[in-house]
């Protein structure tokens, strides 16, 4: 038996084809064919997915964002016959169920607040003969209200809300109590008439003013003490006049400090007075609020006392608060200023718990405005026939009534959720209560319901950028030119294990980074902070010593290394000085900085916090360096090699080749790793989150904190209501930064596309 050999077939015999046959190629083109249809659609609906994905970031972040910048809305739900025509005061509880008015025969009447219906009425002891003369209340939180009385005396009680559900229903019950008796109170022991009275109340603290009718200024502190074995109540009182007293007065109001007064005159003055010490009270100024020809109609303080909001008789609206000098005294200052009414403004109803109030002037316009935004949200007349006379706010701000020139009693619901955002809060710096000049400030929230929320976007917007700027100050020349160096000096074997080794660190938790930055690396530099300096600005000239007197070691030396291994000759280099630098630093601040640079740079008014821009971004750096390295060693490493080969060829050193070749046909990969590494630094949160002190500061000081977009929603978010103002803010810092990256990026991607068209002829 034995095998033929190929060559030996005979002739007859047709050689076996290794070509598919015509069969087979028609079928592998039907699925070559296939499978470019499925590669096409697949990739056009991950992309279309993509784009998608986007698209419904955007709409859900405007979603939430949008409800900012809506105006109020008003909507007219009953009307009745008010149980008093004309009310010194109106008042409506925080359901919406209870009314009050307090009418001027010292009656306070609670009725239904959807049907008018008297509930209960209360007679206050008036005495016979003897008129109201004048009205004032407290803060509204307290209920508590006073009427002057044409015999010198005043009638003070308080009212509130208490709440019970029988049967599992809601039910409101009145309840009058008078926390100075329940007979009138001698205000002025002369008996004149009480043309303008205020009252104030703090725990069992009642300071009482009046101005009376032959034009004096009087002031009564009152302190109910409690007897702890009898439990008996007995008032301690102290009077007192004030001096300099206006030729007139048409409203009183004293601060729940007990230190300011304020009264408005016929002739558009604002009279501040320093009661803070009565037996030495003093007129501290008056200053005109209102345009010349113009007197002031109504004036209001704002929740917590604070701010004043004046009216005037030509429909202007301006906000006012006491501002401290450079000499630390206090002088009232006109602050904002709102949208003019068509009529002159009579009344103001401040909120409970914001910094807005609504208006209403003698032409029948409403105006709904805030302050911190000074936004007016909303002004409207009600119709032609209808003429607001009075208006009261309920305490949540859902609804309000408003009484007519009729009589008629009218129930609004009121939408008006987020009125203290706007444009300008955002972005301009503005002048909160309490502050001496207007400024960025964020400061979302606090314990007390008076507060005034800071919630300007600039410091986490600066605080971004500044995380990003430090980090990339140190992360991009050592990603770049460690790039340059492994992709294009270093030798294959040693390349093969540095290349993978800094790739692997891009996979090291940020939330490490953070831990290790905030808890050791923070207090290390503070403790050698001039051995940092030292490193940061000596090393390189360290290096370069390093690498000049390589040069002149012997061939003999060099040649054991070989070329591409210089970098294991810097090693021990840097770590030896990077020792000694450490060891130094307690001797160089002993001698230049008096034992402490960290003190004398506070000594010389540069702030330093222990946890600052300088600790963030050496740590983002370190997260950020593997990313721009590996996407910058990529492209180095790709240039083609006739390239480079040719620009040897012709002459050129390897540097020369580098930095005239190599890194121009790069550039574009280059430049598309430092935004990559950007975009990485600008959403980082942990590491910022756990090495700054999250301070919203407003600077570029590398000794101080920030707080960034996204370590502010971190920090935030879990903490804040849902759909309240604090939390869409907080969904606006997120489209912020979604923008942001968004634009970084589009614009990193058209740069890289016209440097990859310039030098693609390379």
């Amino acid at each position: 038996m034995h095998s033929t050999h190929p060559s030996q077939q005979s002739a007859g015999d047709s050689p076996r084809s290794l070509l598919p046959t015509g069969e087979r190629r028609a079928r592998l083109r039907r699925w070559r064919a296939i499978k470019d249809k499925i590669s096409k659609y697949g990739i056009s609906f991950a992309g279309i997915s993509v784009v998608l994905a986007f698209a419904t970031i955007f709409v859900y972040l405007f979603s939430e964002v949008g409800p900012l910048f809506s105006s109020a809305s008003v909507e007219q739900k009953t009307s009745y016959q008010s149980p008093s025509a004309q009310p010194l005061h109106s008042n409506i509880e925080r359901y919406g169920e209870v009314g009050l008015t307090i009418t001027s025969d010292a009656k306070l009447q609670f009725f239904n607040a959807d049907t008018g219906e008297l509930k209960q009425q209360v007679q206050l002891a008036l005495p016979a003969g003897v008129t109201v003369t004048a009205f004032g209340k407290a803060d509204p939180r307290t209920g508590t209200i006073i009427l002057g009385l044409s015999n010198g005396q005043a009638l003070i009680a308080k009212h509130e809300y208490l709440l019970s559900y029988p049967n599992d229903q809601r039910q409101v019950n009145p309840k009058i109590s008078f926390p100075l008796g329940e007979n009138p109170v001698q205000v002025d022991a002369q008996g004149q008439a009480l043309l303008a009275v205020a009252i104030q109340e703090k725990d069992e603290n009642r300071m009482l003013s009046a101005y009376t009718a032959d034009g004096r200024l009087v002031l009564s502190n009152m302190v109910a003490e409690t007897v702890f074995l009898t439990g008996e109540t007995t008032v301690v009182r102290t009077d007192y006049s004030l001096p300099d007293a206006p030729a007139s007065a048409t409203k009183i109001l004293i601060d729940n400090t007990f230190q300011n007064l304020f009264v408005s005159d016929k002739t558009g003055h604002i009279h501040y007075y320093a009661i803070n010490n009565p037996q030495e009270a003093r007129l501290v100024q008056s200053v005109n609020a209102v345009a010349s020809s113009a007197q002031i109609t109504a004036m209001e303080f704002l929740v917590g006392t604070v701010s004043l909001v004046v009216g005037s008789s030509k429909g202007e609206l301006s906000q006012w608060f006491l501002v401290r000098d450079q000499h630390n005294n206090f002088d009232l200052k006109q602050i904002r200023d709102f949208e003019q009414h068509p009529g002159a403004i009579t009344q103001i109803e401040s909120e409970y718990s914001r910094k807005g109030f609504m208006a209403i002037d003698d032409k029948g316009h409403l105006g709904i405005h805030y302050g911190t935004s000074a936004r007016t949200l909303f002004l409207e007349a009600f119709d032609d026939s209808l003429i607001a006379k009075q208006i009261a706010i309920s305490p949540i701000n859902t609804n309000f009534l408003m009484l007519d020139d009729k009589g008629q009693m009218h129930k609004f619901e009121l939408e008006n959720a987020h009125p203290d955002v706007s444009y300008k809060a955002l972005w301009n710096e503005v002048w909160y209560e309490g502050r001496d000049e207007a400024k960025y400030i964020w400061q979302a929230s606090a314990g007390s319901d008076e507060f005034e929320a800071k919630m300007s976007m600039v410091p986490l917007a600066i605080g971004t950028l500044k995380a990003a700027f430090f980090a990339m100050l140190f992360a991009t020349p050592l990603a770049i030119m460690s790039a340059i160096y492994v992709a294009y000096f270093m030798t294959p074997v040693l390349r093969g294990k540095v290349k993978p080794t800094i790739e692997i660190m891009a996979a090291l938790p940020t939330v490490i980074l953070g831990f290790l930055a905030g808890l050791w690396l923070a207090p290390f530099i503070e403790e050698y902070l001039s051995a940092v300096f030292a490193i940061l600005f000596l090393m390189p000239f360290m290096m370069l010593a390093a690498a000049y007197l390589w040069r002149y070691m012997p061939e003999s030396i060099r040649n054991r290394f070989g070329l591409g291994w210089e970098a294991a000759f810097l090693v021990p280099v840097i770590i030896l000085f990077g020792y000694l630098a450490i060891s130094a630093s307690p001797m160089i601040d002993n001698t230049f900085f008096d034992g402490s640079l960290r003190q004398w740079f506070t000594d010389n008014g540069i702030n330093y916090d222990q946890r600052n821009a300088l600790i963030v971004g050496i740590a983002m750096g370190f997260a950020v360096i593997p990313n721009i390295f590996s996407i910058a060693e990529d492209a180095i490493f790709n240039v083609p090699r006739h390239l480079t080969q040719g620009s040897l060829a012709l002459g050129a050193t390897p540097w020369q080749t580098m930095v005239g070749v190599v890194l121009p046909t790069a550039s574009p990969g280059v430049f598309a790793a430092v935004m990559v590494g950007f975009g990485r630094a600008v959403g980082e949160t942990m590491i910022v989150l756990m090495a700054t002190g999250n301070s919203p500061v407003v600077n570029f000081n590398i000794f101080e904190g920030m707080r960034t977009l996204s370590a502010n929603i971190a920090v935030e978010l879990p903490e804040t209501a849902v759909g309240s103002t604090h939390f869409r803010v907080l969904f606006l810092a997120a489209l912020v930064l979604f923008v942001f990256t968004f634009v970084f990026n589009t614009l990193a991607e058209v740069i890289r596309q016209r440097l990859r068209q310039r030098f693609s002829n390379l």
